[in-house]
């Protein structure tokens, strides 16, 4: 009985303690800062999976019976770029005739240059439209045919019409083009603002076959080779493609260099 009476007495005490320990403001450690809310930063090389922006099939364009038989699709492990292209055709369509232009541009490169297929990945018109253009599947890693020298790991988008010094470019063209490339490059964690690294397979571009070239992740067709394509207004758009693109995959203004997957410092290209 006298244990529990002298338990009792300090209750009162243990209880007035406990308060006080649990009240007490917390001691701040020197050098540490406390954590801020705000949007995580995508981790350096992380996959930044955008979702796929609307792309009209080749069915929409290809008619059925077109007398020739198409061979199987190669593909590479991933893309690590994207080069833009103008179809160097006239400006003054109707949208609706989008299709058609596609058409016509596929019959001239499988039939006048004896190519396997369309050499552009995706194309789009003016009015903002991404159309699939080389077969193998929009979600994949298909090689193309649309810069020499550089057509692994690279995807390209042609621009339907012409867009030389002073044409004007409509934004709904560029914004598809900066979705696309959001999109493509976000499945590799790969930055549009950064460089990457490929490797020339063809001694026609500007780079002899087997040398590593370091070029933008969203490219003009003449950064590759010797041509004018994608034209000067064109060319000239580019550096906001690249910046909205990574707005759209949630990167900060400021960017920092994103290495490869794996640790590299930067994408490789690789050899055919």
């Amino acid at each position: 009985m006298r244990v529990v009476l002298r338990v009792l007495r300090c209750l009162p005490g243990l209880l007035a303690a406990l308060a006080l320990a649990l009240c007490a403001p917390r001691r701040r450690i020197p050098g540490r800062r406390p954590p801020r809310p705000g949007r995580a930063r995508p981790a350096l090389g992380a996959r930044l999976p955008r979702p796929r922006p609307p792309i009209v099939p080749r069915s929409a364009w290809l008619e059925p019976a077109t007398g020739r038989t198409q061979p199987p699709p190669r593909y590479d492990d991933r893309v690590v770029a994207v080069f833009v292209h103008h179809t160097d055709s006239p400006n003054g369509y109707d949208c609706a005739d989008a299709p058609g232009i596609i058409r016509r541009l596929y019959a001239g490169q499988t039939g006048d240059r004896g190519w396997d297929d369309i050499g552009y990945n995706f194309l789009v018109d003016r009015c903002g439209t991404l159309y699939e253009g080389r077969a193998g599947g929009v979600d994949r890693a298909v090689t193309g045919a649309h810069a020499q020298g550089f057509n692994h790991r690279t995807v390209g988008v042609a621009a339907i019409g012409t867009f030389t010094a002073g044409v004007p470019v409509p934004v709904a063209m560029t914004d598809a083009v900066a979705a696309l490339a959001a999109w493509k490059l976000g499945l590799a964690g790969v930055d549009p603002r950064s460089r990457v690294r490929l490797v020339s397979s063809n001694g026609l571009s500007r780079y002899k076959a087997g040398t590593g070239a370091t070029l933008p992740a969203v490219s003009g067709h003449d950064q590759g080779f010797m041509t004018s394509c994608p034209g000067a207004a064109l060319t000239a758009r580019l550096p906001k493609i690249r910046a909205r693109a990574a707005r759209l995959q949630g990167r900060t203004p400021a960017g920092r260099h994103q290495p490869a997957p794996g640790g590299r410092t930067a994408p490789t290209g690789v050899r055919p």
